[in-house]
């Protein structure tokens, strides 16, 4: 899997850190390292500081692998299961490098806050937002139509 965490800048005094939320779509970029997306949200992640964090969450973690073990229990043919389990153990190696942010108590309750809501928007991703916003992060995604209708989550693409 492709690099997606900042480079070794510094930051100037009195800034804070920014933790950087990347969502599953935005997650699977990192693996398609050539894709012109992934080189466009590289770059910006090179500008960050130091001390900036890039991190996803336990939901994107949860639907890849809802997906990987999917695509494997699919497999009927011995070649097709031993690409199956490979594809599943990088899944599993690329969040071994990174920081994946709990749905917690804290989430739970902006969770059920924005369900109340009813914006119409998956479980999943108010899940994630739910998590951003209760870390008061900076969620990262090309899904700017249903994460806009959230209201406090800060979403922004860098994949345009």
């Amino acid at each position: 899997m492709a690099d997606c965490r900042p480079s070794k800048t510094s930051r100037l005094q009195g800034q804070a850190q920014v933790i950087y939320i990347l969502d599953t779509d935005v997650f699977t970029l990192c693996g398609l390292p050539d894709s012109a997306e992934y080189l466009r949200l590289h770059s910006r992640v090179l500008q960050l500081e130091a001390d900036d964090r890039i991190v996803t969450t336990i939901i994107t973690y949860e639907e890849q692998t809802r997906g990987w073990l999917a695509y494997a229990a699919k497999s009927r043919d011995i070649e097709h299961q031993i690409k199956a389990y490979n594809r599943l153990k990088k899944h599993l190696l690329a969040y071994l490098g990174f920081e994946v942010l709990e749905f917690d108590a804290h989430a739970a309750r902006e969770f059920d806050q924005l369900r109340k809501m009813k914006i119409g928007v998956g479980t999943a991703d108010l899940k994630i937002a739910a998590i951003a916003i209760s870390n008061k992060a900076m969620l990262l995604s090309r899904n700017l139509r249903d994460f806009g209708k959230i209201p406090a989550l800060r979403v922004e693409d860098w994949t345009r």
